[in-house]
């Protein structure tokens, strides 16, 4: 009788090893591209998403992004004068803390900060932000937006989706087919942190108040060794 796959057993001791090659191989990595492009950018990241960051490896396919533990990031660079990979370098590494990545491009840095600043995509937020704004959905049928464009350019929800808001928290009832509240419904408020019921019940009415973005942070030039700070960290 064949053995099972899932009962292969994976011994520690072999993982820790290939995380080790990892770590070494990434840093190996970033101390190259250090050496290869005349600038060194740490940025921060906003409402972090895989899809948006990819977009922009893309657009920089010349450079080099990193967006990797911050421990191996600022070793890679030398955390003082005695271990820094090239001249000003510990500088930069001060600012490598909390969500950020690195970017070593042959770009001019104005080319780049330029970009930064105006590149932004918006998505849907997931627990744990804060509300951008107040969402309020009105009483009576409810509607697909929830209220955010007139009845007349909207259509009802159909009344599947009922167990499912109701689900989330919103007291919701049928009536004749048609999905409906008794009294307004407040989904969430400006500044307050959201749960995972809220985001949900954003996600189905197709409001997106996560905004992705990328902020330069402070970049290092080759040429003087010197360190610009552009923003402070973003927090948290």
């Amino acid at each position: 009788m064949p053995k099972s796959k899932r009962a292969k057993v994976v011994h520690l001791t072999q993982v820790d090893k290939k995380d080790k090659a990892h770590r070494q191989k990434l840093y190996t990595e970033i101390q190259t591209a250090i050496e290869a492009y005349p600038t060194i950018l740490i940025f921060s990241v906003e409402n972090m998403r895989n899809t948006y960051l990819k977009e922009v490896r893309t657009q920089f396919s010349d450079s080099r992004l990193f967006y990797a533990k911050t421990k191996i990031m600022a070793k890679a660079l030398g955390t003082d004068a005695a271990s820094e990979h090239l001249p000003g370098l510990a500088h930069l590494s001060k600012h490598v803390k909390g969500d950020v990545g690195m970017l070593c491009t042959p770009r001019p840095v104005e080319e780049v900060l330029s970009y930064f600043e105006e590149y932004s995509q918006t998505d849907y937020a997931r627990a744990g932000v804060e509300a951008a704004y107040t969402f309020t959905i009105p009483a009576g049928i409810v509607y697909s937006l929830g209220g955010a464009v007139p009845a007349s350019e909207d259509v009802p929800l159909p009344h599947s989706v009922e167990t499912i808001l109701r689900k989330w928290g919103m007291p919701t009832r049928l009536d004749k087919g048609k999905i409906m509240l008794n009294e307004e419904y407040t989904v969430c408020k400006e500044g307050e942190t959201m749960n995972s019921n809220q985001t949900a019940l954003l996600k189905i009415f197709g409001v997106a108040m996560a905004e992705f973005r990328i902020r330069p942070v402070a970049y290092w030039q080759s040429e003087t060794g010197a360190v610009t700070v552009v923003n402070a960290p973003m927090e948290e």
